[in-house]
């Protein structure tokens, strides 16, 4: 199989009829709340009863359960070091600043159903809010299998809706008679998923929306080609629109990559998935040295990049823009999907330019507050009036200048 040699241009634009169908469904669970979401859960879905909350599932091996149990000590072993306590200053003068965080009160875990099955995501999703500490936590899936339920009991969530689609991020987003709005939706789904969740951001939160999966890899001569083409093919066998890069200093490693590629997809259930895909979205770049490498890694801002280079610890300094990175050949990014503790909800498309990991910072919110004495506020009077008054806005003056006209 050939890699192309060229940089393989993103189209991470919405279909128009995609966006109106959306759109249209919105609306009406936004206008008829329960009746508007089994409309369309019986026509897309299983039809179930409306409210119906799903009890947890037991019917798993223990061996999966212990494995649930320490993905879920690695993850929250990392994300406790994002937690935050905010701060206070208090000056000599009696003025007092600050700011407190609170966590977001409801959040909403979008799961897929169907053939899809992700108890990876339950945990990455849940396990940073209850960190946070959001006291309400509901999963919604069109059908709920007994290893989500599983995992959603491992995280501490026994409440599961049994609606997917636009009408569950409607529902979930808007509220209706029997379900309650919750304040932030995350978790991953198909394009009328992403675009409801696109749509409804502003009604309220959402962790952001998420493109196909990507993965860069950069490496030298010494790399193993074995290695590299197991990592491309593990994000290639996503969907056909899934992106895998190999950018390398060396055409001869480009040439062994492609030999195990060929080899390696012969064993694996989902090759014709992983063939259209590297022949869609993957590609080998040729560049002239490492520096050239990190540079367009930089300007792509990959979802997921490798490095698979000597001493790889030395390199951090030169990545900017990365959604998560692994280092050296014994980091494959399977490892980072399951089990060593950082998060896998991860901005796509470019955007890691200026989106991070799913985290406990996700799901709290911060409050500014502050204390000024009468004599500190008469310090700062007049500036403060100058301020409003060259702004026009004369009732701010006079909101100062009231306070000390007795």
């Amino acid at each position: 199989m050939e890699l192309n040699r060229e940089i393989v241009k993103r189209n991470i634009g919405v279909e128009k009829r995609i966006e109106a169908t959306v759109r249209e469904i919105l609306a009406d669970v936004r206008l008829n709340g329960d009746s508007a979401v089994k409309k369309y859960s019986d026509k897309f879905d299983k039809p179930f009863e409306m409210g119906e909350i799903v009890s947890m599932g037991e019917i798993v091996s223990d061996d999966f359960i212990c494995i649930l149990e320490r993905a879920k000590t690695q993850i929250e072993e990392f994300h406790k070091k994002q937690i935050s306590s905010g701060f206070e200053i208090t000056k000599d003068n009696g003025v007092v600043m600050g700011q407190f965080i609170r966590p977001i009160e409801r959040v909403a875990v979008y799961v897929p159903g169907g053939t899809a099955c992700y108890p990876s995501s339950v945990l990455m999703n849940i396990i940073p809010a209850k960190l946070a500490g959001v006291k309400e936590i509901a999963i919604f899936t069109p059908q709920p299998n007994n290893i989500v339920k599983v995992a959603a009991k491992v995280c501490g969530v026994d409440t599961i809706y049994q609606i997917g689609g636009a009408q569950a991020i409607g529902a979930a987003a808007y509220g209706t008679e029997t379900i309650p709005k919750f304040d932030k939706i995350v978790g991953p789904g198909n394009a009328y998923v992403a675009e409801a969740k696109r749509q409804v951001y502003g009604v309220c939160d959402i962790d952001m929306v998420a493109g196909p999966s990507e993965i860069l890899i950069i490496a030298d001569e010494n790399a193993n080609p074995k290695y590299i083409a197991a990592d491309l093919m593990s994000q290639a066998e996503h969907d056909e629109f899934a992106q895998s890069i190999l950018m390398t200093t060396s055409e001869n490693l480009i040439r062994e990559v492609e030999k195990e590629l060929d080899y390696q997809i012969q064993g694996l259930s989902r090759k014709d998935i992983i063939k259209k895909s590297l022949e869609n979205n993957g590609c080998a770049i040729l560049v002239d040295n490492l520096d050239k490498a990190f540079e367009f890694s930089n300007n792509i801002a990959p979802e997921h990049l490798e490095i698979l280079l000597d001493n790889p610890m030395q390199y951090l300094d030169k990545i900017q823009n990365a959604g998560s990175i692994f280092l050296g050949e014994y980091t494959p990014e399977p490892l980072g999907d399951y089990m060593s503790g950082t998060n896998h909800v991860l901005p796509t498309g470019g955007t890691a330019k200026f989106y991070s990991p799913l985290g406990i910072y996700d799901f709290i919110k911060y409050s500014s507050y502050s204390y000024y004495p009468k004599d500190e506020l008469e310090n700062f009077k007049d500036d403060v009036v100058n301020f409003a008054n060259l702004e026009g806005l004369d009732a701010h003056a006079n909101s100062i200048e009231v306070r000390f006209n007795d």
